[in-house]
C-alpha cells in the first residue's frame, strides 16, 4: 500500500510518498517559496533516481506546486511509481473545519462542500487545502480514497473560558464565532514526541508547543490536552506572521478603511496578505531573508524579527501562569527547527521560569568519517538497515530478512553527504561563534566508540 501524504500550507507545500505497512519511504519533498520565486526539492529514496535540491520551478500559486510533485512521483526516469494508480490513498492536512469535524475523515462530495464553506474562517489555507485535493481527483479519479486532517481538531479540548470571545452570547450560538485555534496536528505530534524524549506520559507533562513558520502559533498543551492557543476564529490572530497582522486593535480596521475609502475585503487581503513581518520590514516574508538584510543593515527587517520573537516570548510567559508552570518549551516549523538564533532570542529573560541555555554542544566529527557512515549505509524496501563497516549483511547486498537486493537511499550517497556537509560549513557552522561569543559552546571530538564519545560529553557539560 502506497500512501500520498500531502500538507499544503499558505506559502509551502510538503510531500512524502510512503508504504505505511513495511515503514518504506517512496519520495519526499518540498515545494517552498510559493508565491515569491518558487522552489522545488524532490528526494526519491529509492538508488539510481536523481534528486532535485531546491531548482527554480514556477509556482505563482499551489496548484503549479501540486503538479510539480505528481509530475516528479511519475517522471519516466527519476520517479518511485510507474503510474498514480500505484497510489493506493491520499492524505490531507486541511486547515480549518469550523465545528463540522473534531477528527480525521474520509472526503466526498459534502465534505469538500464544508471545507469551501470554511474557506473564508481560513483565506490562505483552505483553498490551498482544497486545489491539492482537487489536483489529486483529476489524476488519479475519484476511486482513490483521500483523508482529511484537521488542524482545528486538536484544540477541541479547550474550555469555553479559552475559546469564547467577550462578544453577544448569540454569534457563539448562531454564527459559531468563537476560538478555533491551528496548526494542531504539528502542536499534538511534537507534544507527544517531546514526552516521549523526556521519559514521562503526556498526561504528566505542561508543555508550550511554538510552531514557528511563516505562519505561527503557540499552544498550552496540558496533560495531553490543549487548553489554549494563540490563533483564533481564523488564522489571522495571535503572532505577527509572515504576511499576516497577527492581533491588533480592531479600531484600527475602521479607521483605515475610512481613511483609504476600503470596503473589508481589501482590507482582509492587506491584514491577510500585505502585513505581518514582511509589512514591517518591507524586505520579504520569508525570516531568512530577514536576517540577511538586518546583516546588511536593514533596521526595519531587524524589527520585524524582534517584534515576532518579543510575542512568541510573551505567550509562552502567560501560557505558564495559565497552566500554573510549565516542564519544556517545544520549538518546531521552519523558524522554530532551523533558527538558533531565534530560540535563543525568545528564551533569553526566561531564567525566573527556569528555562536556561546552560551549554550549546558541538560533536566534531571529520567530513570524511561522516562520508564513511552515511555512505555505507545500505536499506531494503522490506524496512531492514545495514551498513557495510559495522553492520554488514551476512550475503553482499541481500537482505537477511527478506533476501531482496539492497540499495543506497538517495540521502546517504556520497555526493548528496558532500553537499550537505558543504551546507553545514556554510550555513550552521557559523552559530558555533554566536555561542561561543556567549561561553555557551562546549566541543567534543569524537571517540571511537560509543561509550567513549558518551564519557567525553559528561566531561564536557560536568555531569
Amino acid at each position: 500500500m502506497n500512501i500520498l501524504v500531502i500538507n499544503a500550507g499558505s506559502s509551502s507545500l510538503k510531500y512524502q510518498l510512503l508504504n505505511p505497512e513495511t515503514g518504506v519511504l517512496l519520495a519526499k519533498g518540498l515545494c517552498e517559496r510559493i508565491g515569491i520565486d518558487g522552489k522545488f526539492t524532490y528526494k526519491p529514496q529509492i538508488e539510481g533516481k536523481q534528486v532535485l535540491d531546491a531548482v527554480d520551478v514556477a509556482m505563482p500559486t499551489h496548484s503549479e506546486a501540486i503538479q510539480a510533485v505528481l509530475n516528479a512521483l511519475v517522471d519516466k526516469d527519476n520517479g518511485v511509481i510507474g503510474s498514480m494508480k500505484e497510489i493506493d490513498a491520499v492524505g490531507h492536512r486541511v486547515v480549518h473545519g469550523g465545528e463540522a469535524f473534531n477528527k480525521s475523515v474520509l472526503i466526498t462530495d459534502e465534505v469538500m462542500k464544508a471545507l469551501e464553506d470554511c474557506i473564508p474562517l481560513a483565506p490562505l489555507h483552505n483553498p490551498a487545502n482544497i486545489t491539492g485535493i482537487n489536483a489529486c481527483t483529476a489524476v488519479m479519479g475519484k476511486d482513490v480514497p483521500q483523508v482529511a486532517v484537521f488542524d482545528t481538531a486538536f484544540h477541541q479540548t479547550m474550555p469555553a473560558k479559552a475559546y469564547m470571545y467577550a462578544l453577544p452570547y448569540e454569534y457563539y450560538e448562531n454564527d459559531k464565532v468563537r476560538r478555533y485555534g491551528f496548526h494542531g496536528t504539528s502542536h499534538k505530534y511534537v507534544s507527544q514526541r517531546a514526552a516521549a524524549m523526556l521519559g514521562k506520559k503526556p498526561e504528566e507533562l505542561k508543555l508550550i508547543s511554538c510552531h514557528l513558520g511563516n505562519g505561527s502559533s503557540v499552544t498550552a498543551v496540558d496533560g495531553g490536552k490543549s487548553v489554549d492557543t494563540s490563533m483564533g476564529f481564523t488564522p489571522l490572530a495571535g503572532l505577527p506572521m509572515g504576511t499576516r497582522a497577527g492581533d491588533l486593535d480592531a479600531g484600527i480596521l475602521q479607521y483605515l478603511m475610512n481613511k483609504y475609502d476600503m470596503n473589508i475585503d481589501t482590507m482582509l487581503d492587506i491584514l491577510n496578505k500585505k502585513s505581518g513581518v514582511q509589512g514591517v520590514s518591507g524586505v520579504s516574508s520569508d525570516f531568512r531573508d530577514l536576517e540577511n538584510a538586518h546583516k546588511e543593515g536593514n533596521e526595519r527587517a531587524g524589527l520585524a524579527v524582534d517584534m515576532f520573537n518579543y510575542g512568541v516570548k510573551k505567550l509562552i510567559g502567560a501560557y505558564a501562569a495559565a497552566m500554573g508552570g510549565v516542564d519544556a518549551i517545544i520549538f518546531t516549523a521552519g523558524v522554530g527547527e532551523n533558527s538558533a538564533s531565534q530560540r535563543l532570542d525568545i528564551a533569553s529573560g526566561l531564567e525566573f521560569m527556569g528555562v536556561k541555555m546552560d551549554a550549546v554542544l558541538s560533536l566534531e566529527v571529520p567530513d570524511e568519517t561522516i562520508i564513511q557512515r552515511m555512505s555505507g549505509r545500505r536499506v531494503c524496501r522490506c524496512g531492514a538497515s545495514y551498513h557495510v563497516v559495522y553492520l554488514p549483511p551476512k550475503q553482499d547486498n541481500l537482505c537477511d530478512k527478506c533476501g531482496d537486493t539492497l540499495y543506497i537511499r538517495d540521502d546517504d550517497a556520497e555526493e548528496t553527504v558532500r553537499k550537505r556537509l558543504e551546507t553545514y560549513h556554510a550555513q550552521t557552522e557559523p552559530l558555533k561563534a554566536f555561542y561561543a561569543e556567549r561561553g555557551k559552546l562546549k566541543t567534543v571530538e569524537n571517540q571511537p566508540t560509543i561509550s567513549e564519545t558518551t564519557a567525553e560529553i559528561k566531561k564536557a557539560l560536568g555531569i
